[in-house]
């Protein structure tokens, strides 16, 4: 079985690149947010899929590194990822689409409640491509009452 690019493979030839981030994360109600930073290297595999590998500080000290994939599955309409961390052994699945504007890719995904319930939550990965070059990813967590709440935002900077 052989899949051709598509148009929607080409859009994530924005992702391919060497980067830079920095970001920020919410690690509580009531608590300051925390900063990190690091690189990212991503590259084309095959026309069809963007695989990439970041490196970087942790909140709170610490080093990981962190891989992720996508492509178009066009058997469902949707672009498909994984995202993996060196901190964890959770493997987030994702499933999504590009906004009407074009410049965003929202990737939906279930994972582990961070609250520490057990349980599991929604949580939605926003990769927005701005204007003047930067890459602006936000990962928000829904809550009970059906609203969104930012966890973390990273600015990433083409170096290469």
């Amino acid at each position: 079985m052989s899949t051709k690019p598509q148009a929607e493979h080409e859009w994530l030839n924005k992702f391919v690149g060497e980067w830079t981030f920095e970001g920020e994360c919410q690690m509580g109600p009531d608590q300051p947010p925390m900063t990190f930073s690091g690189t990212e290297s991503a590259r084309l595999l095959g026309g069809l899929w963007v695989q990439a590998e970041a490196k970087g500080t942790m909140p709170g000290g610490g080093v990981s590194t962190s891989l992720f994939a996508v492509t178009f599955d066009p058997a469902r309409g949707a672009y498909v990822g994984t995202f993996v961390a060196s901190v964890s052994a959770f493997l987030w699945v994702y499933e999504g689409q590009v906004d009407d504007s074009g410049t965003k890719l929202v990737l939906n995904t279930v994972g582990p409640d961070m609250s520490g319930s057990g349980g599991t939550a929604n949580y939605r990965d926003i990769t927005e491509f701005t204007p003047d070059g930067l890459r602006i990813l936000t990962s928000e967590v829904q809550g009970a009452d059906g609203g969104w709440t930012q966890l973390v935002r990273m600015t990433f900077k083409r170096t290469a």
